[in-house]
């Protein structure tokens, strides 16, 4: 973990370096830093917005906190790119660049036309630093309920930002190209079109996506779904934040030639992608045949898990007296059938023993 610091903590400008030495953060619960030329520092840390003291401490009066220059900003921008900027000029073009651990730097400015196509992006004024987290285990409960009869189903998660679809899908993916207790190793496509999936850098996967995973880094999604369909023969596609006009006709592809689809969305509900033009006819189709509802209360939280025709095989229940977490089902959500939040502890075991779910999960 002392590398990993030593590696991230590098890439910032002298100044915010040692600030950020100071305040020892642990990277596993930082979910970004934004830097703006002139404005405090912002971090996202345990699900909080925080400022930066001099001193290292945290405050949430974020206003209180240290404010970055525009020359720091130029100085983190030459760590980043090993002070060869132009090699990185293809990414720049999109807004991000990607760094060792697959972190992604999101970066905004005066954008350079030509011809009505981005050209490069000057005068950079902020930058998104988004931490990429590669959580073991996190589908374990998941995963079971996208097989149905041996055979993974066509799945989509839905999310609002920041509320782990990316890490979530990251490890579906591995999990179903090394084989579970539920499926036998499956051949994966991924579409990478940001590099955040396998946080690829300098074409080396940063995060372990499996070892049937095969990565299409930086194609836009439409087409990477296509080429993967015509050249690698994949029995699995999976691809982060679709939604776009041209995904459709790939989509239609992908759940028409016999391969299996596992996608993100961003949305609260089953009902708000509903009214989306892309998702509309595909959901009056079934064409999805399982969506996993997040929550950002604690973030990656799974509010529900719903098959093709919207009934809830798995939902997520509060204990109010406690202040804590609690899930349980039985195959169903039907209110008639759950049971008293109270003295449960029995009946979750029975839940799992019949393949239910029951997890007990601490605020932060």
């Amino acid at each position: 973990m002392v590398g990993q610091k030593d590696s991230f903590y590098g890439i910032f400008s002298a100044r915010l370096r040692e600030i950020l030495q100071k305040a020892d953060l642990d990277l596993g619960s930082l979910q970004e830093l934004r830097l703006r030329s002139g404005r405090p520092v912002l971090l996202q840390y345990g699900g909080y917005e925080y400022g930066l003291l001099p001193d290292g401490a945290l405050t949430r009066e974020a206003a209180r906190g240290v404010c970055i220059s525009r020359p720091e900003l130029e100085e983190t921008l030459e760590h980043i790119s090993g002070y060869s900027l132009y090699a990185f000029d293809e990414e720049l073009r999109q807004g991000f660049l990607t760094v060792p651990g697959g972190h992604r730097i999101g970066v905004v400015g005066k954008l350079v036309l030509e011809d009505g196509k981005v050209q490069c992006i000057r005068h950079i004024s902020c930058m998104n630093i988004r931490l990429s987290h590669q959580i073991r285990g996190c589908a374990d409960e998941v995963l079971g309920h996208l097989v149905a009869g041996g055979t993974l189903c066509h799945t989509l998660i839905i999310s609002p930002p920041r509320c782990g679809k990316t890490t979530l899908l990251r490890d579906l993916i591995r999990q179903v190209s090394d084989g579970t207790r539920w499926l036998a190793g499956m051949t994966v496509g991924v579409v990478d079109e940001r590099s955040e999936l396998a946080g690829a850098y300098l074409g080396e996967a940063q995060n372990d996506l499996g070892m049937r995973t095969d990565v299409l880094e930086g194609a836009p999604k439409a087409e990477g779904m296509m080429m993967l369909l015509r050249s690698m023969s994949p029995q699995v596609i999976a691809v982060d934040e679709i939604g776009s006009s041209a995904d459709s006709y790939a989509l239609e592809n992908v759940f028409h030639c016999g391969c299996r689809l596992i996608a993100t969305a961003h949305g609260t509900s089953l009902e708000d992608i509903r009214r989306k033009p892309l998702f509309h006819r595909m959901a009056q189709e079934q064409m999805f045949e399982r969506y996993v509802v997040l929550e950002g209360d604690p973030a990656g939280s799974v509010r529900e898990i719903l098959d093709g025709r919207g009934n809830c095989l798995y939902r997520r229940r509060e204990q109010a007296r406690t202040g804590r977490k609690k899930v349980y089902t039985e195959g169903g959500c039907g209110g008639g059938d759950m049971q008293d939040d109270v003295d449960r502890d029995e009946d979750c075991r029975d839940a799992l023993h019949h393949g239910g779910l029951c997890v007990d999960r601490a605020r932060p």
